[in-house]
């Protein structure tokens, strides 16, 4: 497999038993037995091509920032888009590729004087992982923005799909049900005031460093807002702020976060959601759905 690999990727862009949680913002994580980082589209194509034809189990991962992997790490071939960066802008439209990070195309859109992606400045996730949970922040979605994203399909096929067609709602989409890889994504902004982007910018820069712990490892927000409800406020009524399991803590500064306190394993990580879910739907009758999604297998 190595060898077959290497006759795609090149050698410098395959490591073998890779540790993933240098990968993922929570510091989680077992190694990938094929870690595997393509340069151009076609290699995307033949990497997927590769797992179907030899049958080998295939993971995509982005930034991470969204994202838990189990102790056991993952089998097979792990592709990581991040060399697929590139951000274009043509006129008011931005293309951006998969591996960018959604904050580095919201300040291209301030630096050219476009709106619509001020929302974004904060999220800490890839373009790729940004459509495929359609990220949103301060009343701003993915979908408000998208245009169009080029894919590779479950056959190695690239196809251009038009963001109708990509099932854009609350914190979901259907890229992960069809097997889609993001190649990269277009955005349709309008021509704004500098100073005006900047300053709403900076508001929500402000907002999210002092109200989110950011200065501990973590997945971003846990879950995904109940109907009627706020998760934190839930959470945070339940009594649960400060819980910790092993190195697993409840933020005592927003409580709808969970962070890698001291050295935790997914397991304690996990458990720590689970326990927090159990206890909100005992006092509440609220099921608190997860936003973070959990990979891999268990150590």
């Amino acid at each position: 497999m190595y060898d077959q690999l290497a006759s795609i990727v090149s050698k410098e862009n395959i490591v073998q038993n890779k540790p993933l949680k240098n990968h993922t913002y929570t510091r989680l994580g077992g190694n990938a037995d094929y870690f595997v980082t393509p340069v151009t589209y076609e290699q995307v194509q033949h990497v997927v091509k590769l797992a179907n034809q030899e049958k080998v189990p295939f993971t995509l991962l982005g930034n991470g920032s969204n994202l838990i992997i189990k102790d056991g790490g993952i089998r097979g071939i792990v592709m990581y888009l991040g060399k697929l960066a590139a951000i274009t802008v043509e006129g008011t439209k931005i293309i951006a590729g998969s591996g960018a990070l959604i904050a580095n195309v919201s300040k291209q859109a301030l630096t050219n004087h476009l709106t619509g992606l001020e929302f974004a400045c904060g999220i800490p996730g890839s373009v790729g992982g940004a459509l495929f949970m359609n990220a949103g922040a301060y009343g701003g979605e993915i979908k408000d923005v998208l245009l169009r994203a080029k894919i590779v399909d479950r056959d190695g096929e690239l196809k251009v799909m038009e963001a109708k067609d990509l099932d854009l709602s609350y914190r979901t989409s259907n890229i992960p049900t069809n097997g889609y890889i993001v190649l990269e994504a277009e955005f349709g902004l309008e021509v704004g005031d500098f100073k005006q982007i900047k300053a709403v910018m900076d508001d929500l820069t402000y907002k999210r460093e002092s109200k989110q712990p950011l200065e501990y490892p973590t997945c971003g927000s846990v879950f995904k807002r109940p109907p009627g409800y706020f998760a934190g406020k839930l959470i945070q009524d339940s009594g649960l702020q400060g819980k910790q399991i092993g190195g697993a803590q409840v933020s005592l500064k927003h409580a709808g976060f969970i962070i890698n306190k001291d050295e935790a394993s997914a397991k304690e990580y996990i458990t720590l959601i689970e326990y927090v879910q159990q206890v909100v739907k005992e006092k509440y009758g609220v099921s608190l759905e997860r936003e973070v999604r959990i990979i891999g297998e268990d150590g």
